[in-house]
Parts: C-alpha cells; structure tokens; sequence
C-alpha cells in the first residue's frame, strides 16, 4: 500500500481518507486549518496523520478535496510541492445557484487546475460524481459504486484505478483529460435528477452493462 495526501477536511476527504485508511494507505491530511486537519486525522485513525498546509505532501497521490472556488489558489500556494506529484482533482466548478460552470466558456475545472498546477504534476479526474456520504459507504443496495477516470497519462491513469480499485470500487476509464468536462457535466446531471426525478441524495451515476458480470 501506499501514502496518500489529501488536501482539504470536508466530507469527501473524510469519505475518500476513511476508505483509504482501511484499505490499509496511510493517509495524511492537511487544511488551512490545523485544527479540522488532526479532527479528521483522529476521525479516520489507523495511523492517519497530518502534514502542513502549502508544503510539499508526503504521499506521491494527492487528492485536491476543496471547492473549486478555492481550488486555483491552493494549487499555486502549493506550487513546486506538487511537481512530479499524481494529483487527483475531484472538483466540480459548478456556481453556487447552480445555474451553470464557473470556468471560461472554453475551458473546464481540471484543464485551469492543469494551467495552475506545475508542468511535470500528471491531473487526473476522479470522483466528482460521487456525493460525498454514498462514496463513504462504498456501495448502494450491494451494488460496487463507479468512479469515472479521466486523464493524459495512461500510466497515471492505471495508478489512480489501482487506488480505487483498493476502496472496493469500480474505476472506468472514460479518456484523455478533457472528458474532465462531461464529468463536469455529469455531477451537474446528478443535482438535475437529485433534484427533479430522485427527489433525495442517497444515489450515484453508475454504469449497467446487460449481461455482463454483477457490479
């Protein structure tokens, strides 16, 4: 197993570093706030520690778990303490009336975390489309959750299945970074269907192959 650095303390660290932490990763933590930092590492113990925000992460997997809003300057404030590090972006750039796609009408979340992130970090796109309270439980009715890849690096992309795969998921590799932007997408399909056919949260976006082997 390996360590894996998560940048942020909300509910889909805590989902993503619960899950890692019995997988058997050491997980660290860091936020802008020490103290919700070392509350989460206590949540999810088995060894889980805490590292300082805007310094170079221990793990060689860094999960980016804050809001897109802040997400552009975390990137630059960690700058050259993410080179040569596999950072998974799992932000939704979405605005917050969700009327639509805070980026550029020519670019997408993870392309501007790309642009801000240093040349020799490989992006990967992962679990946006998840909620942060199904992704803790790791399956819905029995059924192993999907979590759709997207990125350039089929090497990095291997590793980050890899990761998931050891949560008990099902990673999908859905191509180069920029189907980043239909995952984008997707979580905005997601609070459509929560919002006006599911009529609750307790869901996620998977895929069904008929006749294929049992999810």
């Amino acid at each position: 197993m390996s360590t894996i650095s998560i940048i942020g303390s909300g509910g889909m660290a805590a989902a993503i570093g619960g899950l890692a932490a019995k997988a058997g990763h050491t997980v660290e933590v860091m936020s802008r706030n020490p103290a919700t930092s070392k509350a989460l590492a206590e949540q999810i113990g088995v060894g889980a520690t805490t590292g300082t925000f805007g310094i170079a992460p221990t793990g060689d997997l860094v999960i980016l778990a804050v809001p897109y809003s802040a997400a552009l300057d975390v990137v630059k404030q960690y700058g050259k303490g993410l080179s040569g590090k596999l950072l998974v972006d799992i932000t939704n750039p979405i605005k917050s009336d969700f009327s639509g796609f805070s980026t550029p009408d020519d670019s997408f979340g993870a392309q501007e975390i790309a642009k801000a992130a240093p040349a020799d970090a490989d992006i990967v796109k992962a679990f946006n489309t998840l909620p942060s309270h199904v992704l803790a439980a790791a399956s819905v009715e029995g059924s192993l959750l999907d979590v759709f890849i997207a990125g350039d690096d089929a090497q990095g992309k291997a590793r980050v299945a890899a990761f998931i795969e050891s949560l008990g998921l099902r990673p999908l590799d859905a191509g180069p970074l920029t189907m980043a932007r239909t995952l984008e997408h997707a979580c905005m399909l997601w609070l459509g269907l929560m919002t006006h056919s599911v009529k609750h949260a307790n869901f996620s976006i998977g895929v069904s192959i008929p006749g294929g082997a049992p999810r």
